[in-house]
């Protein structure tokens, strides 16, 4: 798993071979097609380990009384975990994947706890908008912000300073106007 997530993260996917994957890894072929049924088998594999891995830290995030500081939260477990797993982003967005968050996300999705949070910022009027569109434009901005970190574009204080700026500015953009001032943060941990 650990060969084949680093050649899907820095190969062109379909440059990667079944027998280049067993090399990598001391094996056999016939040990991958045992496995994982082949290279879409492992893919899959590796996707799945993605995504339970960013469940599994989104939904670690302690919940709180005000829903925008658990977004503001649920944004910095997710820039942490692209960056403490580079190959595992990158193989899990680094092509063209879609994203639709919707009401109906499954029980280890892990868009789920930030739709939660959207939900709640929405019923308790602080932003106001579809949850799906909210959603997308901050994954949008958590993406862009991930992988230009991740291909060295971001780093030290530019990297920190971006990251709060343009997190505010997507919330402030969905705030309501009596929410509007108060999305602004000047937290150094995030």
């Amino acid at each position: 798993m650990a060969c084949a997530t680093e050649m899907f993260a820095t190969r062109p996917q379909e440059s990667v071979t079944v027998r280049a994957l067993a090399a990598a890894a001391g094996t056999s072929t016939a040990a991958v097609y045992t496995l994982f049924q082949g290279k879409e088998g492992l893919i899959r594999e590796v996707r799945d380990q993605a995504v339970a891995g960013l469940f599994r830290d989104l939904t670690a995030v302690p919940g709180s009384e005000s829903a925008l500081e658990d977004l503001y939260a649920l944004a910095a477990a997710y820039r942490h975990w692209g960056r403490e797993h580079r190959h595992l982003y990158t193989v899990l967005f680094g092509g063209a994947q879609s994203f639709v968050p919707s009401a109906r996300v499954g029980d280890r999705d892990p868009v789920r706890p930030l739709v939660a949070a959207i939900d709640r910022a929405v019923a308790g009027h602080i932003l106001v908008g579809d949850t799906t569109l909210i959603a997308v434009s901050l994954w949008v901005a958590l993406h862009g912000l991930v992988t230009l970190e991740l291909a060295g574009g971001l780093d030290g204080a530019a990297a920190e300073t971006a990251f709060r700026s343009t997190i505010d500015a997507v919330l402030r953009g969905w705030a309501t106007p009596a929410a509007f001032s108060g999305i602004r943060r000047t937290d150094p941990a995030l």
